[in-house]
């Protein structure tokens, strides 16, 4: 551990290359060099015999002069290291050159790590052929400690920190604990010497710790781009640990599922605001000052068991569940919802009911005998029905579809849930969608005159398994949401072309079972005058004739159903939207019977499609560009490095960091300081003064 540093051995390595070039033959080490950071190293040696004999040496530095080596004693042990040679092929040799024993290292396990090598030092592996030495391998050994040699594992648990106050990622490629991450340069563990070797090759971006480029007017950052001093006027006040990338998702605290399982315990410092009335998105509370759970699938496609219902906000989920882990929820006639008023409370009304086909919720491969363990019942299906009226709630309906399995029953239940707001004067067949235009997430109101129970609704799939058709569920289309689905049909390369158009037009049509479409979100059901307009229908083209088999031409496989929608005025200055005509058109493909090597008479899969598009008309056409815009090129924004339209950033359309009421309310509150900054300065305070009515007037002598 005494040796010199590598680059004091540099003037010995250069007096070694010019001592050993004589004495180069035939043979040479691949590497030549090598520098080596590991226990074991192999190295190839080309153009060697079956009559080479390989040495190895250890060589002292000192004064920084390597002396020469002989040949004529080869030893292939030498110390702490040995040498072994296996063939590789013809004229190659693999030399492997190792470390006897393990690594000792003299370290205080409370030490943090230390940056000088464990084991330094500078080996010569020698090829000889009757005491001659034909070529050398140069070995500049350098090994540090390991951390599992140098500390013990400390069982200490480990403290993430505060993501609202510190990022929880702040160096994400920090990969090894105790050690050097390559190309991470945010690695404290990293010394300045390590790091200037990976320095231009730092890991950027989110995985680096570097999150996207930092924009202009971030006041706490230089522009990188040749500007004015005084460009942008105003810059943006933000923490640079704000950042999505790195863990500052949420502000607040969670806390741990509490029974009963339809209530949530409040974050510190909510305030409960209910007995004042709820607000469409508020909370539904209970009386014990909890919210009202139901679960729901985040925007991720995870189910979150206490996820709270919002008011005046349907929605319909589903959820998979283990069997294994299920738990039967505690009764919900045993929960009170506050109503919205002062001291009310409302307590559930609970309907149970025996669901049958247990195919279609439970998917499990077990068959379980009878035995004597008493069934078990989960519950499939939970439906709530809220009443309400004005900003209070006045009644709460559940409907519980229940099943009995087996006691050790296993595999996975798909349960649905749906929650419905309904008027406390209305029944599920007259709920609007809007009043008067339509909202958006609402179900397209539709009519179907043929007939008795004309109310409808237009669908589209619901893929579930293999996505088949047969297997496939409905589910309706919301007003303003643009959905793409489908489903694959089985067919055999025997089908009748015929029969096959046959059945795909039923199957889309089925999707499209109505007539009539109402206009506004309230138009009445009963009265085809208030507000319907039918349903513009286009034929399937038709069937063409063709006589080969396995290939059917022009087969309608995709339905488009597109709604125009308009803006029809404003109702407290919300902008109302009405529909004013929709189209079901078809298009065809060509299908053709898939085959492998051989054609065998296998069901092939058809995919069918349906797309719904809502167009707003008028067209939004783009801004025209001015002529000042067309004349005056060097002030695009995007042309340019200097954004003109940009200089009082915080001010324009272009910021969208805060509402902007704020900006508006802050820029008026800059405007009044400069404004009184302004007279308070020269020249105008003189000016103010000196025309001052009544100060005394002084004549002078």
């Amino acid at each position: 551990m005494g040796l010199p540093p590598p680059s004091a051995l540099l003037p010995g390595l250069l007096l070694l290359q010019g001592v050993l070039r004589p004495l180069r033959g035939d043979l040479v080490f691949v590497p030549p060099v090598l520098r080596m950071s590991s226990p074991e190293v192999s190295v190839s040696l080309v153009g060697a015999g079956e009559e080479v004999t390989v040495s190895l040496a250890e060589l002292p530095a000192e004064a920084g002069v390597l002396p020469l080596p002989a040949c004529s004693e080869p030893s292939r042990v030498t110390g702490n290291w040995s040498v072994t040679v296996t063939p590789r092929g013809v004229n190659v040799l693999e030399v492997t050159v190792g470390l006897n024993g393990s690594l000792q290292c003299s370290s205080n396990e409370t030490d943090s790590f230390s940056d000088m090598p464990c084991l330094l030092q500078t080996l010569l592996v020698s090829a000889s052929h009757n005491s001659s030495c034909l070529a050398h391998l140069l070995i500049q050994v350098e090994i540090y400690a390991n951390s599992s040699l140098a500390h013990n594992v400390s069982e200490n648990m480990t403290v993430i920190p505060n993501q609202m106050y510190q990022p929880l990622g702040s160096c994400p490629c920090n990969l090894l604990a105790g050690a050097c991450d390559i190309r991470c340069c945010c690695d404290q563990e990293c010394s300045d010497q390590l790091q200037e070797l990976f320095r231009p090759s730092c890991f950027s971006g989110v995985f680096g710790g570097d999150v996207s480029p930092l924009f202009d007017q971030l006041c706490s950052v230089g522009t990188t781009r040749p500007v004015p001093d005084w460009f942008p006027l105003l810059c943006v006040q933000s923490s640079l640990a704000n950042s999505p990338f790195l863990g500052h998702f949420y502000h607040g605290a969670t806390y741990p599922r509490r029974d009963p399982a339809f209530e949530f315990y409040l974050q510190p410092g909510f305030k409960d605001l209910s007995h004042l009335g709820y607000r469409q998105g508020d909370p539904i509370m209970t009386v014990k000052k909890t919210y009202f759970t139901v679960p729901q699938v985040s925007l991720v496609g995870q189910c979150l068991r206490d996820a709270p219902v919002a008011f005046l906000q349907n929605f319909a989920t589903e959820c998979a569940t283990d069997l294994e882990t299920y738990q039967e929820p505690d009764s919900i006639m045993n929960v009170e919802i506050k109503s919205g008023v002062m001291g009310g409370t409302i307590t559930p009304m609970v309907i149970y009911e025996e669901a049958a086909g247990l195919d279609t919720f439970i998917t499990s491969t077990e068959t379980f005998l009878s035995s004597g363990s008493a069934p078990r019942k989960v519950n499939v299906e939970e439906h709530y029905t809220f009443r309400w009226h004005n900003n209070t709630i006045s009644g709460i309906s559940v409907r519980i579809l229940r099943a009995k399995i087996h006691a050790h029953q296993k595999g996975i239940m798909t349960q649905r849930f749906t929650v419905k707001f309904l008027s406390h004067d209305s029944s599920n067949e007259k709920e609007l969608s809007g009043n008067p235009g339509y909202q958006r997430g609402k179900p397209l109101r539709v009519l179907n005159t043929n007939r008795v129970n004309n109310v409808t609704a237009l669908h589209l799939w619901h893929s579930a398994g293999r996505g088949l058709c047969t297997s496939a569920a409905l589910t309706p289309i919301l007003f303003g949401e643009d959905v793409l689905s489908g489903c694959l049909l089985e067919v055999s390369m025997q089908e009748n072309c015929t029969q096959l158009r046959e059945d795909v037009i039923e199957r889309l049509d089925s999707l499209i079972q109505a007539t009539h479409v109402a206009v506004r979100g309230s138009s009445d059901h009963n009265d085809l005058s208030d507000g319907w307009l039918d349903i513009i229908r286009i034929d399937a083209p038709g069937s063409p004739v063709n006589s080969t088999s396995g290939i059917c031409l022009d087969i309608p496989t995709h339905l488009y159903i597109r709604v125009l929608v308009a803006n029809a005025g404003t109702v407290e200055g919300l902008a109302q939207q009405e529909v004013v005509g929709v189209e079901t058109r078809f298009s065809t493909v060509n299908w053709q019977y898939q085959c492998g090597l051989i054609c065998e008479d296998k069901a092939s899969l058809l995919p069918l499609s349906a797309a719904v598009q809502f167009i707003q008309i008028p067209a939004q056409l783009p801004r025209p560009l001015t002529r000042f815009q067309i004349n005056f090129t060097e002030y695009d924004c995007n042309r340019n490095d200097v954004c003109w339209p940009q200089l009082l950033y915080p001010l324009t359309r272009y910021y969208q960091g805060e509402p902007h009421s704020q900006r508006v309310a802050k820029g008026l509150m800059l405007a009044w300081f400069l404004m009184l900054a302004v007279l308070l300065s020269k020249p105008w305070a003189r000016i103010y003064w000196l025309g001052a009515p009544w100060l005394p007037a002084y004549k002078s002598s």
